[in-house]
C-alpha cells in the first residue's frame, strides 16, 4: 500500500461512494462506478462470478458486448498484470483500450482533476484508474458523467478482490466446505490487496482472520465497515498479531512487504515482518484439522511476490499455490464487471 504523495491532502470519503445503494444485480451495475467493494452486494458479486465463469469458459462468448466503446486505462502507478488483463480483456469484448502512462506526472498536476473528468467524458464510455490516492480516484468519479473502475489505490484493490473470491469459489461455490464457512487467512501488512480480500470474504460469509505485525492492522473504518458487512451474511472478521490464527483456514494469502513509494521503510518493515513470512511450516499450520476432500491450505498471493521474502518459494511453486489461477481470473471477473457496467 504505497502512501498518498504530498500534493494530496488527506483522505475523506466522497458522496459519490454512497449516492446509490449496493448493487444487488448485474442490472444495477449499469453506469455505475466501482471505487470500493462496498459498493457491491453479495448476490451481485456472485452474479459476477457466474458470468465471470461463462467468459472464461468461452472467450467469444460476449465478444461483441462492448462494440463500438472505448475505454481509457489512467496509470500512475506501474502493472503487468492490471494492465494485460484489461487491454486484452477490453479487446475481447470488442471495445477498443487506450493505455495513458501518468507514472511521471500525477493526476491534478498539469489540470483540476475535475477539469479532467470533464473532458474525458465526452470522448469515452469508461475510465479504468490505477492511482496513488483514493481521494483522486473518488474526485475523477464525482466529476465525470461515464462509470469510473478502481483498478488500484492506497486504500482498495478491488477488482483483486473479485479475482481472488472468485478463485475460491470455484473451488467451493457456496464458500462453505464440510457445510462450514470457508476460512481464508490474511498474513502481512493490512493493506489496500487485504482491505479488498476482507470486503469481498466478509461480504459473501467466510471467517476471515487477518494476522499482522502491531501497528499494521487494515485501517479501522475499513474494519468496522467488514465487521458489519460479516454481521449481515454470517461470516466473521478476527484481526490479531498471532500467526498461530492461521490453524484451520482453506486458505493462507500475503502480499509484499514493501510497496511502491515505500523504500525509505523497507529496512524497518523487513524486521517487523520477518516473523510473518509464509513457508512451509505455516502452511502445514494452516492445513491442521481440515477436510480431506478440501485437500491442504491453498496458497494466494496478489503478485508480484519477493521469492524467499514474504512467500518462500516451495510454497509458492507447490501443488496448493493458487497464484497464477488468481492472476487469469483478474481479466474474466473484470471483463464481467465491464460488460456489467457497459451494457
Amino acid at each position: 500500500m504505497s502512501p498518498i504523495p504530498p500534493s494530496h491532502p488527506p483522505y475523506e470519503p466522497s458522496p459519490v461512494l454512497t449516492e446509490h445503494p449496493p448493487a444487488r444485480t448485474l442490472a444495477d451495475l449499469r453506469g455505475r462506478d466501482l471505487l470500493t467493494l462496498a459498493q457491491l452486494a453479495a448476490p451481485c458479486v456472485r452474479a459476477l462470478f457466474e458470468r465471470a465463469a461463462a467468459m472464461k469458459k468461452d472467450r467469444a462468448s460476449a465478444k461483441t458486448a462492448l462494440d463500438g466503446k472505448t475505454v481509457l486505462l489512467i496509470f500512475e502507478k506501474a502493472s503487468l498484470r492490471t494492465r494485460i488483463t484489461f487491454e486484452t480483456g477490453v479487446g475481447l469484448l470488442g471495445g477498443r483500450a487506450i493505455y495513458m502512462d501518468h507514472s511521471v506526472q500525477r493526476l491534478g498536476v498539469r489540470e483540476s482533476v475535475k477539469d479532467y473528468a470533464k473532458n474525458l467524458e465526452r470522448w469515452l464510455e469508461c475510465i479504468v484508474a490505477r492511482v496513488y490516492s483514493q481521494a483522486v480516484i473518488e474526485e475523477l468519479a464525482e466529476h465525470a458523467s461515464i462509470p469510473v473502475i478502481n483498478a488500484l489505490s492506497d486504500r482498495y484493490h478491488p477488482c483483486q478482490g473479485l479475482a481472488d473470491l472468485m478463485t475460491l469459489w470455484e473451488r467451493a461455490p457456496d464458500l462453505r466446505v464440510g457445510g462450514e464457512p470457508l476460512r481464508l487467512a490474511y498474513v502481512g501488512d493490512g493493506n489496500n490487496v487485504c482491505h479488498s480480500l476482507m470486503e469481498a470474504a466478509c461480504m459473501l460469509g467466510c471467517a476471515m482472520t487477518v494476522v499482522t505485525p502491531r501497528g499494521y492492522a487494515p485501517l479501522p473504518d475499513v474494519a468496522e465497515r467488514c465487521h458489519a458487512l460479516a454481521r449481515e451474511s454470517g461470516g466473521s472478521l478476527e484481526v490479531t498479531t498471532k500467526v498461530s490464527a492461521v490453524e484451520r483456514c482453506h486458505a493462507v494469502y500475503t502480499d509484499v512487504w514493501v510497496s511502491m513509494g515505500q523504500a525509505d521503510e523497507e529496512g524497518k518493515r523487513m524486521r517487523v515482518f520477518s516473523p510473518y513470512q509464509v513457508d512451509a511450516d505455516l502452511m502445514v499450520q494452516a492445513s491442521k484439522g481440515l477436510a480431506p476432500s478440501w485437500g491442504g491450505a491453498k496458497f494466494m498471493h496478489c503478485l508480484p511476490a519477493r521469492r524467499g521474502v514474504e512467500v518462500t518459494d516451495d510454497v509458492i511453486d507447490s501443488p496448493e499455490s493458487l497464484v497464477y489461477d488468481q492472476a487469469e481470473n483478474r481479466m474474466h471477473a473484470q471483463n464481467a464487471l465491464l460488460a456489467a457496467v457497459l451494457t
